[in-house]
């Protein structure tokens, strides 16, 4: 088979018609025959364009709304005859089967149809696409002789390579085609796959299919040494670092893009009509976490959780950022690396676009509670998965163990820990005082360093604060650290085998002590 094949006859069936015409009168401009089926065909003769109907070739009628019309030998087996086999070109010509050079299908539109939220059963069964699929993978498999068009963006690219080779498509042209073509039918059954899947609330299926779309590729991965990419999940309708709009600043690196994730997280724990909520984040752990009455109130007391922490930090917002946010933001010597929020306001814009050059500013849209996504861990050779830690934080379910009952405002902070230290890498302890995170110590390898550090990053602030913990205290040293540095309670999980010691030195002290009943580690 020689490289460059002359395009004589071409199948057109389309789901959808953008561009279609004047890639249509392309080809019958240099010759070619199209055939077509249905809808497609209409349109083509609409426009004026010669089209032969696809009935016409087979000789056979189309049938049963449409479900068979193209699944017939007159049609694949010009796909998939190779044209320089002898014994293949005789079964043409025994047969009457003509060649089909191009194919231009895309698919029913199974996956926007399933994206509404009132489809029923029915409707998305019948835009799974069987005839489709079938054409586009027989193309694909005889690349050596057949193009095949799977998307309107190809018609520019495919035209200009039949232009540079009189008419023909080059074997690199067909080649590159095919592998979108298998690529496309990949993720069309993988998106029929996983609707079936959760239609039968099977959380876990014995094949985990996936498809994520490569929506950019990043100057390097997590180390300059390492190439990396970020992909979107195309049928997430949950606001995200992913999928948000930039508005401002330099390109996103790796680490920016799952820093930014991890602050949106903890803010989207907070709803925004409950209070205004601000996380600052570094190297993957919160170092600032606040809510209040205003935007400007929550940035300031995040911003004032670690200052020096917050030095190159990401910052989210539950709220859309106002100019009073904005000029908090820019006052000073502080430095952002991302600010993410669902809106600015365009004073907002020109102030932080005018503070800092490169600071990328991430508009998500209304940030949403959260949705029940599964969540994905990568080890060599295999794949993790488990439900998200999403349930929210209920202080009515919560056990009084020891200490004076905490006051609503205790209470209140305590919630607020907890949501907190659910966001920080294991072992995690934290303190919050006054509605902000006021130390805290993450990802050490026992829980008596993680008080440790926490207590020196409050300071001052460790007095009358409250304490949260990921996991139970397993001896009673982390509890009589925090209760000498001065706090007044702590809620933890309980459930350790000395939970009695931990019991009487908060009785002793008169600090409030919580169980909730439910381990929040972030590995």
């Amino acid at each position: 088979m020689t490289d460059q094949v002359p395009v004589r006859r071409v199948l057109i069936s389309v789901s959808d018609k953008t561009d279609l015409i004047p890639f249509a009168k392309y080809l019958t401009g240099i010759g070619a025959t199209l055939i077509s089926t249905g809808g497609t065909a209409r349109t083509l003769s609409d426009a004026g364009i010669p089209v032969t109907p696809v009935d016409a070739v087979t000789d056979f009628p189309e049938m049963m709304d449409g479900r068979v019309k193209t699944l017939h030998p007159k049609i694949h087996g010009g796909l998939l005859a190779l044209r320089d086999n002898p014994e293949h070109v005789a079964a043409m010509r025994d047969h009457d089967i003509e060649p089909i050079d191009l194919v231009c299908v895309n698919l029913y539109p199974f996956e926007k149809t399933i994206a509404r939220d009132d489809v029923t059963d029915a409707e998305a069964i019948e835009q799974i696409d069987i005839g489709g699929p079938s054409m586009v993978r027989s193309a694909a498999k005889n690349i050596g002789a057949v193009a095949v068009v799977t998307d309107p963006s190809q018609y520019d690219r495919v035209v200009m390579d039949m232009k540079k080779n009189d008419g023909a498509t080059s074997q690199s042209l067909r080649q590159s085609l095919a592998a979108a073509a298998f690529a496309r039918t990949a993720a069309y059954d993988t998106a029929i796959a996983e609707w079936m899947n959760n239609r039968s609330n099977d959380k876990f299926p014995e094949t985990l299919l996936l498809r994520y779309d490569r929506r950019a590729e990043l100057r390097y991965g997590e180390n300059p040494h390492q190439a990396g990419a970020v992909y979107v999940d195309p049928h997430s309708k949950i606001a995200s670092i992913a999928q948000a709009t930039q508005k401002h600043g330099k390109a996103l690196s790796f680490c920016n893009i799952y820093d930014a994730d991890g602050a949106l997280n903890l803010v989207r724990e907070i709803p925004a009509d409950e209070s205004a909520a601000v996380a600052v984040i570094k190297h993957a752990n919160p170092c600032g976490f606040a809510t209040a009455a205003t935007l400007e109130q929550a940035f300031e007391q995040a911003y004032a959780g670690d200052p020096l922490a917050a030095f190159g930090g990401i910052v989210a917002c539950n709220q859309p950022v106002d100019e009073a946010t904005a000029q908090h933001m820019v006052e000073g010597q502080k430095f952002l690396e991302v600010i993410i929020a669902p809106s600015f306001d365009q004073p907002a814009l020109d102030l932080l676009r005018e503070r800092w050059k490169n600071v990328r500013l991430l508009e998500t849209g209304p940030i949403g509670s959260a949705q029940h996504e599964a969540d994905f861990k990568r080890i060599v050779g295999g794949l993790l998965i488990h439900e998200r830690d999403e349930l929210p934080f209920d202080t009515q379910q919560w056990e009084h163990v020891a200490g004076p009952a905490p006051e609503a405002s205790v209470l209140a902070d305590m919630r607020l820990a907890m949501i907190a230290v659910k966001h920080l890498k294991s072992n995690a302890v934290c303190l919050v005082n006054g509605s902000a995170l006021a130390g805290a110590g993450a990802g050490q390898m026992d829980r008596l360093a993680s008080c440790r550090i926490a207590i020196e990053k409050a300071g001052d602030r460790a007095k009358n604060a409250v304490v949260g913990s990921d996991a139970f205290f397993p001896f009673r040293d982390g509890p009589d650290q925090l209760i000498k540095a001065g706090v007044r309670g702590i809620v933890q999980p309980g459930g350790s085998k000395r939970d009695d010691d931990t019991i009487a030195a908060c009785n002793d002290a008169g600090v409030s002590l919580m169980f909730t009943g439910r381990r929040h580690f972030r590995h």
